[in-house]
Order: structure tokens, then C-alpha cells, then sequence
């Protein structure tokens, strides 16, 4: 009953961390395009994000389930759990200084520290394959959106231009959240799914995933909540923080974004919506010339990105060989 408690608890924290760090920077990203409707721009999110997993699968959810560490043995499902704990933790410390940051990177270091610290096999070669296609994801971010916005540049003007940009923008905006839906949002479904499995099996191994629809309603709403209630101080910072957005440019980073997740989900591999948005973002205003982006606050991201990782390994692995004492 304890560990079905914990691990219920964990859950709920988890999805509105989500929501907080990534709902969040994906809503104020399309609220910044003129005259976006906010509650369409919302629905649309939550909507898509509740269907692609039974459309196209779970293929990225498993990686965090299977591929990491030896999570399916004795153990496995503790491991896990300390692992996520140590993820929201250290994503909720650099939220918390408005500095948005890699949850996917948090929990990908909490899990394989975790597994690492409670004798479980990690799988080093899996798991430097899915760091180097997250460190990828970002960098491919920043070449699109830069070359999405100079061509943007060549766009001629038209007294109907706006109304084909703001279109662009609707679809741009909805790939993103497919794209998001079949990748970054599935850490999600893992969590969920574990927990599901404990509540059901009790402690043990991590088992299949699933998600079943009460519980994937249950979590977009969740998830929706942490959104909203970071909405003005991470999504806004996309606007403020990073750098002056003009329409081109949001299309250009939605467009970006995307193209690189999208990539990353091919291969199964989980990326982070946040960074690859914010290094399109970046990418984009930059083809106008570095003094369109504010670097401090750039810098200061980036600072928060480099922390995650180590950060929540170390800790992941001194809460595994906690494991052992218990």
C-alpha cells in the first residue's frame, strides 16, 4: 500500500512538472503569434496529446522503461521510482529560477543513476545513443530555424500575407504538438504506466506499458493544470527572456521544432520539446543578426541545461544505493 502510494503521488507530481516546464513553453509559444486564440491554442495541445499515443504508439515511452537500465527485474520498479523523484526534484529547483530545463534529461539521468546505484544493468550503449540524439535534437533546432528564417526574410509582402502566415502558424503550431505527443510528452505515459503496474502487481519489476484512457484523460488534465499555472513565467520568457519574436520567427521555431523532434522519434529516441524549441527560437531571430537575441538570457538556460544532467545521475545513483539499505 506504501509503495502503491508513493508511486501514485510520484505520478501526479510528475505530470504537472511536465506540465509546468514543457506545456507551458509550448502554449506561450503559440500565444505569441497575434490574435491566437488561447483557448484554441490550449485544446488543440491537450487534444492531440490524448489521441496520438493509441494512433501512433509508445515506442518513445518504452525507452525510458526498457532501454536505460534493467528496470524489468527485481528492484526495477524502485529504481524507477527514485529515479523520477530525483528528476522532478532538480527540474522544480531550476523552474523555480525561471529557468526552464530539460525534464526528459532529468529523468533520463535519474532512472540510469538510480539503476546504476541499485546494481541494476544499465545499457551505456543505449544510453549514450539516446544522449547523442538529445544533444542533437537542440543543435538541428538552431541550423532549421536559422535557415527557416532566412528564407523567411525572401517572403514578399502582401496585404493577404498575414492571413497566409497566421494559417502557417496553425498548422505549424499542430505538427508541434504531434511531435510532441510522440516523444517528449511519453516520459509521461511511462510514469503513469508504472504506476498503473504497481498499483495493479505491486513492487517488483517494471512491466509492459500501458495507459488506459481514464488514466490518460486523468493525466492531460494534470498535465493541463502544471500549464497553466507557469504559463506567465516560462512560456512568456520565449517573448522576454530569449529573444524578440516577431510572427516569421514563431512559424520558423514552431517549423523547426518539430522537424527535429519529429527526427529524434523516428529512432525512438526521447528529445526535449523545450530545448529544441527554444534553440529554434534562437535560430530563427538570429538569421536577423545576434543582436536580435538576448544572449544573458541564453546563456542562462543553457547554464540550467548543463546543470541537469550530472545533477540528477549523481543524485539518481546515491538514491539507488539507498536502495540497498532499505
Amino acid at each position: 500500500m506504501g509503495w502503491t502510494l508513493a508511486f501514485a503521488v510520484v505520478a501526479i507530481l510528475f505530470v504537472l512538472a511536465s506540465g509546468a516546464n514543457d506545456g507551458a513553453t509550448i502554449i506561450g509559444l503559440g500565444l505569441r503569434f497575434p490574435r491566437s486564440p488561447g483557448w484554441a491554442v490550449t485544446v488543440l495541445l491537450v487534444s492531440v496529446l490524448f489521441a496520438v499515443p493509441y494512433l501512433l504508439g509508445v515506442a518513445v515511452a518504452r525507452t525510458f522503461t526498457e532501454r536505460l537500465a534493467g528496470l524489468g527485474t527485481s528492484g526495477g520498479a524502485a529504481a524507477f521510482l527514485v529515479g523520477v523523484v530525483i528528476a522532478v526534484a532538480v527540474v522544480a529547483v531550476l523552474t523555480g529560477r525561471g529557468l526552464p530545463t530539460s525534464l526528459t534529461l532529468a529523468v533520463i539521468g535519474g532512472i540510469s543513476g538510480a539503476g546504476l546505484g541499485a546494481g541494476l544493468p544499465v545499457s551505456w550503449r543505449d544510453l549514450g545513443t539516446v544522449l547523442a540524439i538529445g544533444a542533437g535534437a537542440p543543435l538541428a533546432g538552431l541550423v532549421l530555424g536559422y535557415l527557416l528564417g532566412a528564407v523567411s526574410h525572401r517572403v514578399p509582402s502582401h496585404r493577404r500575407m498575414p492571413r497566409l502566415v497566421f494559417a502557417t502558424h496553425l498548422l505549424a503550431y499542430s505538427a508541434q504538438c504531434v511531435a510532441y505527443a510522440v516523444n517528449d510528452g511519453q516520459k509521461m505515459i511511462a510514469v503513469v504506466s508504472v504506476a498503473i503496474g504497481v498499483g495493479r502487481d505491486g513492487l517488483g519489476g517494471v512491466g509492459p506499458v500501458e495507459v488506459p484512457p481514464a488514466w490518460m484523460a486523468a493525466l492531460v488534465a494534470l498535465f493541463l493544470a502544471g500549464a497553466l499555472t507557469s504559463l506567465v513565467r516560462v512560456g512568456g520568457r520565449l517573448g522576454r527572456g530569449v529573444v524578440i519574436t516577431r510572427p516569421l520567427h514563431i512559424v520558423s521555431a514552431e517549423t523547426a521544432a518539430t522537424g527535429a523532434v519529429l527526427g529524434s522519434s523516428a529512432l525512438g529516441s526521447p528529445v526535449s520539446m523545450t530545448q529544441s524549441i527554444t534553440a529554434g527560437v534562437v535560430g530563427a531571430a538570429t538569421s536577423e543578426g545576434a543582436r536580435r537575441v538576448r544572449w544573458q538570457g541564453v546563456v542562462n538556460v543553457g547554464t540550467a541545461w548543463l546543470v541537469t544532467l550530472p545533477s540528477s545521475m549523481t543524485l539518481g545513483c546515491l538514491g539507488g544505493l539507498a536502495l540497498r539499505l532499505i
